[in-house]
């Protein structure tokens, strides 16, 4: 059984599964070793932006593959906020350079997968092998990821999102 001190994953009081990021590096190398283990290795890593940007360059480097690329979706506008589908935004993916290759497709989590299924029909579409890989993993995913680090049914606060955009305080110039 796996507990908080095993995993340094904490809950903070609105019941957030919250990643801190040497956690991240301990989840990211586990995965790794588990696309290794299956036998898969991958041509290329493409990550569904921005979420799977970070995981995707990490298991990039732990798998030793030099060829990546990303895919911009959107489906979510904020906690718990969806668009009625998920949408892909410019700039496109390199669909006619898949072609052939065995694909590792990285996203942060499967929600409710609906954007993870999506863009794997488009990468097998596009006649290449697909493998997904998550972080998390939430139950009534649609799309259970090919490789997940852990389920959960909470809201996740990733140490990429966890603070709000920088900006210029207020009376401030830039540069100063």
């Amino acid at each position: 059984m796996t507990t908080a001190a095993d995993t340094d994953v904490i809950q903070d009081a609105d019941e957030r599964e919250v990643l801190g990021w040497l956690e991240f590096g301990d989840a990211s190398r586990h995965l790794a070793s588990d696309v290794v283990h299956s036998d898969f290795f991958p041509d290329i890593v493409v990550a569904i932006a921005r979420g799977g940007l970070l995981l995707a360059g990490a298991l990039a480097y732990s798998l030793g593959v030099k060829s990546c690329g990303s895919l911009n979706a959107e489906f979510y506008s904020g906690v718990g906020d969806r668009l009625p589908e998920p949408t892909i935004l410019p700039p496109h993916l390199d669909e006619p350079a898949l072609a052939g290759k065995r694909v590792l497709l990285v996203d942060d989590v499967s929600d409710s997968g609906r954007t993870l299924a999506m863009v794997v029909a488009l990468i097998t579409a596009a006649g290449a092998d697909v493998r997904t890989v998550c972080l998390y993993s939430k139950p009534g995913t649609v799309l259970e990821p090919d490789f997940v680090w852990r389920r959960t049914p909470r809201w996740i606060t990733f140490p990429w999102s966890a603070l709000p955009p920088v900006t210029v305080e207020p009376g401030a110039t830039a540069g100063t």
